[in-house]
């Protein structure tokens, strides 16, 4: 049976277990207010943001924990200190549920992504 692709990131934090949503809430409000133009959809079936056309960042709620995806496979090495304590993979942190969200630690994450997008972008 193949999984139904939501059409709004409200559609895919209401279909999640009761503690996932208030913490999939909290990414979701971290990274609007650190990069408010980032323009919110869903892409590989999960909730994410673009910024200027590119991927920048994607999130998804799990059993144990949530995920959070850089669109990068090397971002996550330039905040390799903060993220100590987390599992990390190539474009990939995760948090488990049983701890806070860290809100800063996500804003951050956000905020270096923008840069690095609009670093790569073209000047006119």
């Amino acid at each position: 049976m193949e999984r139904r692709v939501p059409k709004s990131v409200d559609e895919y934090i209401a279909a999640q277990p009761d503690a996932v949503r208030p913490k999939l809430e909290q990414v979701r409000t971290a990274i609007r207010k650190a990069v408010p133009e980032a323009v919110e959809g869903i892409g590989y079936r999960m909730p994410g943001y673009k910024l200027h056309g590119k991927a920048m960042l994607f999130f998804a709620g799990f059993k144990e924990h949530y995920s959070l995806f850089a669109a990068s496979g090397t971002f996550f090495a330039t905040l390799a200190d903060e993220l100590k304590g987390y599992e990390v993979r190539k474009g990939t942190v995760r948090f488990p549920l049983a701890k806070p969200v860290p809100v800063k630690l996500i804003s951050r994450i956000a905020k270096l992504r923008a840069t690095q997008i609009a670093s790569t972008r073209p000047t006119r």
